[in-house]
C-alpha cells in the first residue's frame, strides 16, 4: 500500500534493533548491534503444518522458501516506544526483510518476472527485471516511507563491495504499516539494510512480526512475514516452489482457511486503543477501547493494505514462465479471502534459481527449460504454498501494541481450531 494519509502528534521513544528471530520488548532500554546477529532459530509458534492444517502438496524440509537451494532470508527488526505518537521518535514497529535467490556470495543473476493484481503500491527495479527478464542481487521487503532509504542503501552496500554494477537497480517492495508505526518518522536507515543483507542465512526462516512486516496487519489480525514450501515429487520433476508474503491486506469477514470461514467465526479481536485519548491517524475515526476481547467491529477501513509475495523455484523457468508462476498467486490470495482492493497493493515475484550464465565466459548462453505441459503442477504448489504462508504470517506474529497505543490481535490458535473442527476440517 503506497500513498496514505499522514498522521502527527506527541510522544517520544528511543530506538531498538531487534536481532532476526529474537523475542522482543514492546519498549526496550538497549540498543543490539547489527553485527551481533544470529541466524534466526526455529519458529516458536506452531505453525500451519503443526496444527494440522493442510492445503495439499508435499512441503519441504523448513517448509520455507529456503527449501530452493540457495535461497537466503534475513531480517532486521525495529522494535521501541510506546504511547503517543511523536512523529520521528515513535513509537517504532517497522523493520527490512531481504530475499537473495543465490545468496550473498553468488553474483550471477537470475531468471525473473513480475506480476500486478492491483497496483497500489511500490516495487522499484521491475521495469529493468522485466525487460531483461533476470534479477541482479537480492529484493528488499519494507514499509512504505522507506523505500526510498533501502534503495540508496543497497547501493551502498554494493560500492563497498565493488558490485555497484551488478546492483545499480536494485528491487525494493513496500507495504503500509503507518497504523501501529511511526511510519513518518524514517526509522529505517542504512545500517538496517546493511544488517539485513549480511546477516542473511538459509534454514528456518523467522515469522510473523518480524523484519519488513514488523507493523502489518494481516486479515484484521496482526500479520507480517511469512513462508511456506512445496516438493514436487520425482514423477513432475522433483522441484521445489517456495513462497515468502508480508502480509498486510484483507477483510476480516473474507478470511478464509482451507473453505473455512474463519473471519466470520472470529469476529471480534478486532483493533483498539489502550489509551484515553483519541488516535492521531486520520484513518481512524472511532477507534474503540479496549476490552479483554478487543473491539467487536472494524476501527479502521477495511481492504486498504497490501500484500508481497516471492516466488522461489529451482525448477528450470525462463521469464515468460515464471510470469507465469505469479499469475498463480493471485489465486492462492483468493482462496484466503483476498479480492485486490482499490486500496491494496498486491505485488508478486517470482524467480527460478538455475543457472542463467555459462561456465566458460562467451556470447551464448544455454539454457534449458521446462516444457509448458509440464508446468501445472508448480502453479498448483504455488497456489498452495501461498495460502500457507499467509496462514503462518498470522500464527507467528503476537499481539501488539504500536502508535498511540493501538493495539492488534494475534490470531488465536485455539479459536482456529475450533472454527476447523466446526466445519469437519480437521
Amino acid at each position: 500500500m503506497s500513498a496514505r494519509p499522514r498522521a502527527a502528534v506527541l510522544f517520544a521513544a528511543c530506538c531498538l534493533l531487534a536481532l532476526p528471530g529474537s523475542a522482543v520488548a514492546q519498549s526496550a532500554p538497549a540498543k543490539a548491534t547489527p553485527g551481533s546477529a544470529k541466524a534466526p532459530p526455529a519458529p516458536a509458534k506452531a505453525r500451519a503444518r503443526e496444527l494440522g492444517i493442510s492445503f495439499g502438496g508435499q512441503p519441504g524440509s523448513w517448509d520455507a522458501i529456503t527449501d530452493v537451494p540457495g535461497v537466503e532470508i534475513g531480517h532486521t527488526t525495529l522494535i521501541s516506544g510506546q504511547g503517543r505518537l511523536v512523529v520521528g521518535k515513535g513509537p517504532v514497529r517497522t523493520g527490512v526483510t531481504a530475499v537473495w535467490p543465490r545468496g550473498k556470495a553468488g553474483t550471477a543473476p537470475v531468471f525473473a518476472a513480475t506480476h500486478v493484481l492491483n497496483g497500489n503500491g511500490e516495487m522499484t527495479g521491475t521495469h529493468w527485471l522485466n525487460e531483461s527478464g533476470l534479477l541482479y542481487g537480492p529484493m528488499l521487503l519494507t514499509n512504505t516511507s522507506s523505500v526510498g532509504t533501502v534503495h540508496d542503501a543497497i547501493i551502498a552496500w554494493a560500492l563497498k563491495r565493488g558490485r555497484s554494477f551488478e546492483l545499480s537497480l536494485p528491487v525494493v517492495a513496500e507495504t503500509w504499516d503507518g497504523i501501529l508505526n511511526d511510519i513518518d518518522g524514517f526509522h529505517v536507515k542504512q545500517e538496517h539494510v546493511f544488517h539485513a543483507l549480511d546477516s542473511a542465512s538459509t534454514g528456518p526462516v523467522a515469522e510473523g512480526a518480524v523484519g519488513g512486516g514488523t507493523g502489518m496487519i494481516c486479515n484484521g489480525f496482526k500479520g507480517g512475514i511469512g513462508t511456506a514450501s512445496r516438493k514436487l515429487s520425482q514423477e513432475q520433476g522433483g522441484y521445489t516452489i517456495g513462497v515468502l508474503v508480508q502480509c498486510n491486506y484483507g477483510k476480516r469477514r473474507l478470511l478464509t482457511v482451507a473453505g473455512v470461514p474463519v473471519g466470520e467465526e472470529i469476529p471480534d479481536l478486532q483493533a483498539c486503543t489502550t489509551g484515553d485519548w483519541a488516535p492521531s491517524n486520520s484513518l481512524i475515526t472511532d477507534m474503540p477501547s479496549c476490552s479483554k476481547q478487543g473491539a467487536s467491529r472494524p476501527s479502521f477501513p477495511e481492504g486498504m493494505g497490501s500484500i508481497l509475495v516471492v516466488v522461489a523455484t529451482d525448477a528450470p523457468l525462463l521469464p515468460h514462465q515464471l510470469g507465469r508462476l505469479a499469475r498463480r498467486v493471485p489465486l492462492g490470495i483468493g482462496k484466503m479471502g483476498g479480492l485486490g482492493e482499490d486500496g491494496s497493493g498486491d505485488l508478486f515475484l517470482a524467480f527460478s534459481t538455475q543457472e542463467t550464465q555459462p561456465a566458460t565466459p562467451g556470447p551464448v548462453a544455454t539454457v534449458s527449460t521446462l516444457d509448458n505441459e509440464r508446468m501445472n503442477p508448480l502453479f498448483e504448489a504455488t497456489v498452495q504454498a501461498t495460502q500457507e504462508a499467509i496462514l503462518n504470517a498470522m500464527l507467528a506474529a503476537d499481539t501488539m501494541t504500536g502508535a498511540d497505543g493501538i493495539r492488534v490481535f494475534a490470531l488465536p490458535h485455539d479459536r482456529l481450531m475450533e472454527a476447523m473442527k466446526k466445519y469437519g476440517r480437521k
